[in-house]
């Protein structure tokens, strides 16, 4: 039985136990955009999770799902630093049903996602948001590599990374990110 845990948390097993995770398919789409809808009212994400979902290999998407309802979803697009050549990631966005917060599913999902960019030798993922929720996975800030526009001064410290495997460190530069990520209110709203 998977038991997932972090510094701050034990989560139930048979919580975790219960949950199904997956890679997503064409006929979970109105479960994920429902998702989105739910857990972030306050937030348009629907543009985007749709052009992820139908951005082919260059995005990795995995849902959970508990008594055949998709409680969670996850995605990581394939990127690169400008002028390297080796793929990097970027994680986002993931959401998580709210009546089942802090059960573990949104860590379940990012662990899942992890070991499966570590198989695809992929060994730098990078996201844009809470340091207090990703610093429980190893993130941390990145100041090496920017973003594809310039944050708002208020964001300082969610622009971060992690090195998941072997690979070697990217250089300095910019994120090139693929059409889905080029909106700039996407990195400044």
């Amino acid at each position: 039985m998977y038991r997932a845990t972090n510094a701050n948390n034990t989560y139930d097993s048979k919580m975790i136990s219960k949950l199904e995770i997956r890679e997503s398919r064409p006929s979970d789409v109105a479960g994920i955009e429902q998702l989105y809808v739910d857990a972030f009212p306050d937030e348009d994400l629907l543009p985007l999770v749709r052009e992820l979902q139908d951005f082919g290999q260059s995005v990795i998407s995995f849902v959970g799902i508990r008594d055949k309802v998709i409680v969670g979803h996850i995605s990581f697009t394939l990127c690169h630093v400008e002028g390297g050549k080796n793929k990097v990631a970027l994680l986002g966005p993931l959401a998580v049903t709210l009546p089942l917060h802090k059960q573990g599913i949104g860590s379940t999902l990012v662990q899942m996602g992890f070991k499966h960019l570590e198989n695809s030798k992929i060994g730098y993922v990078f996201v844009l948001g809470d340091p207090a929720y990703y610093s429980r996975f190893g993130f941390k800030a990145e100041d090496k590599v920017v973003t594809p526009y310039p944050l708002p001064t208020e964001w300082h410290g969610a622009w971060q990374s992690i090195h998941l495997c072997g690979a070697e460190a990217p250089h300095e530069g910019r994120l090139s990110v693929p059409e889905p990520w080029r909106r700039i209110a996407l990195w400044t709203s």
